[in-house]
């Protein structure tokens, strides 16, 4: 019989802590989610790694290092196991509470006014040591659900948690390597300025040696030199910019912004275009709404555990133990001594903390659903807003490249026309720097097309390859 009783009270107290996280919060009826994106294929999307794509070894380095050292991804690293341990905290109230103590007291009393026979001036006295070996249990039965829901809860809260950790490590992934193509980018630009630099250099060399023949005039040596002065003001302009953009992903990258760390000098190529999949798909691929429809959830089960709290409480409680004089007799079942309570507690005036902590819960929960919604919409927007660039910058490129190769074709026509004495030096200072702005122009548009990749991964959810369709 008692066995059955305990195999009866043990299955009751593993259901009753048998929790798991929250179901899906259905989604809010004010959230639009159309069918297929404006500007993009409507095509399921890959879980590949994204930077893949990009095909370079020094990325995929890079990227490895900042995972690994860099401090805010470790800082919310911590944060994921301290909601974990939160949520181990709120399922401990569903089971019972057993603690266990050994004491050990002894004791002397002195009895005035009863004298000793044979010596009256002695006082009567008494000597007693006791020994006590005690268990303690306290249950609350969570008839109502109260600490399920409160359990419940702090699961969504800890996955809420893991996804922001998912979110962070996605964005980190961006910003590295945004930060690694800006910084190749800046190279590039610095690069290119020293090349023009040396070009108006080895014009106006060109035309001091003609003005000290006569053959040029003191304008023209006063324009050429005018040239020089200017780009070597952009080399060194360009040079801080290379210095910034380094130590910013050296800051990622956990390291010390020293700005001595070596990049490869080509951008990598833009291969082949990227199906977005379908909207829904956003829902729950990005760790950023996942964890906010975690929070509905949880949310929801705040809700719970507030009206709980407004039914009856039950308790029990019981104490088992020996109390003895003689240590040796503290297993001795024949000294046990034991106790057993049950209580119930029923709220009734605590003006209106409980019915107040209901209200609260709902504008909680009416606050989830507006943030949900808002986060979503947002999604969707950088969504659109990278498909659409998609397009535009590549048309934008296509028209840029041809710009520099037609002023590139320019400069060094001016150039054999000043040459052969047909052309004015005015001209040929001017294709050099039209040459030299649709030069930068063609790195700042492919720099942009990069970018805009990176952005549109981000606001995918991450984990895209070009071209590559796989089911939900």
């Amino acid at each position: 019989m008692r066995d059955s009783v305990c195999l009866a009270l043990g299955t009751f107290l593993w259901m009753m802590g048998c929790v798991s996280p929250p179901d899906r919060f259905p989604r809010p009826e004010g959230l639009p989610v159309p069918d297929t994106w404006n500007h993009g294929e409507g095509k399921p999307s890959s879980d590949a790694v994204w930077w893949s794509s990009f095909s370079s070894p020094e990325l995929v380095g890079l990227l490895e290092e900042a995972f690994s050292a860099n401090p805010d991804l470790m800082g919310m690293e911590a944060r994921v196991e301290a909601a974990g341990a939160r949520a181990r905290i709120a399922g401990a109230d569903l089971y019972p509470t057993l603690g266990a103590s050994l004491d050990g007291a002894r004791r002397r009393q002195n009895f005035i006014g009863f004298p000793i026979p044979g010596n009256a001036n002695d006082v009567l006295t008494t000597r007693a040591t006791t020994y006590g070996l005690n268990f303690a249990t306290s249950w609350e039965i969570d008839l109502w659900g109260r600490g399920r829901a409160g359990r419940r809860a702090a699961l969504a809260e800890s996955q809420a948690a893991e996804e922001d950790f998912a979110m962070g490590r996605l964005s980190l992934a961006a910003q590295v390597s945004k930060a690694w193509i800006n910084a190749v980018a800046a190279r590039q630009q610095w690069l290119l300025a020293q090349e023009t630099a040396k070009s108006f250099g080895d014009t106006a060399t060109k035309i001091q040696s003609r003005y000290q023949q006569g053959l040029r005039s003191a304008l023209e040596l006063q324009l050429a030199s005018n040239s020089v002065e200017s780009a070597q003001a952009l080399v060194i302009e360009r040079c801080q910019q290379s210095l910034q953009t380094v130590q910013q992903l050296e800051l990622l990258l956990g390291r010390y912004p020293s700005g001595n760390l070596t990049l490869d000098c080509e951008l990598p190529l833009l291969e082949g275009s990227l199906q977005a999949g379908i909207p829904s798909q956003v829902l729950e691929r990005r760790p950023d709404l996942v964890a906010a429809e975690r929070r509905l959830a949880a949310a929801d089960q705040r809700l719970w555990e507030s009206k709980a709290a407004l039914f009856p409480q039950i308790s029990l409680s019981g104490a088992a133990g020996t109390s003895t004089a003689e240590l040796s007799d503290l297993v001795d079942r024949d000294l046990s001594v034991w106790s057993l309570a049950g209580s119930v507690a029923q709220p009734l005036l605590q003006g209106g903390r409980l019915r107040a902590g209901v209200d609260l819960s709902k504008a909680a929960i009416r606050e989830a659903i507006a943030q949900y919604v808002s986060a979503s919409l947002q999604a969707f927007r950088e969504v659109e807003f990278a498909l659409a660039s998609e397009v535009l910058l590549k048309e934008r490129a296509l028209r840029i490249e041809a710009a520099a190769t037609q002023s590139r074709g320019a400069m060094e026509l001016a150039n054999r026309r000043y040459e052969s004495g047909l052309e004015e030096l005015i001209n040929v200072l001017e294709s050099q720097r039209r040459s030299l702005s649709d030069a930068t122009q063609v790195i700042a548009i492919r720099q942009a097309q990069l970018s805009n990749r990176i952005d549109l991964y981000l606001a995918l959810g991450g984990g895209l390859m070009p071209g590559e369709a796989v089911g939900p």
